[in-house]
């Protein structure tokens, strides 16, 4: 028997419910940040994934090298390949976005 992985979901109930995060941009990425600054709480319906804070900051996806979501990576790869945007929000999270850092991977420099 297969089985088949399924999308994450939330409850019948959820309509209407906020989840309110903190979005922060760093390194090469800060130069998205609005005016008031690279740390900004937004608010998103129910449901919503890190895809929609990428949006909402308007943050090309092929210029992102990390994302934390409360500290733990929820990149599947370095730059150049798909960024996990699929990963569903809960109310308080901290999502981080990263550019690449001067002398990693993501500059080219050698990994040994």
């Amino acid at each position: 028997m297969k089985t088949r992985l399924m999308e994450p979901t939330i409850g019948h109930n959820s309509a209407g419910a906020t989840v309110w995060v903190e979005a922060r941009l760093f390194n090469s990425l800060s130069r998205f940040a609005p005016a008031d600054g690279p740390f900004q709480t937004l608010a998103f319906p129910a449901g919503s994934t890190v895809g929609d804070v990428i949006r909402r900051l308007n943050v090309p996806l092929d210029q992102i090298f990390l994302i934390l979501r409360n500290g733990r990576d929820v990149t599947p790869g370095v730059v150049g390949e798909q960024v996990h945007t699929k990963t569903m929000l809960d109310d308080g999270d901290t999502i981080a976005l990263s550019g690449p850092v001067p002398y990693s991977y993501g500059y080219g420099a050698p990994v040994v």
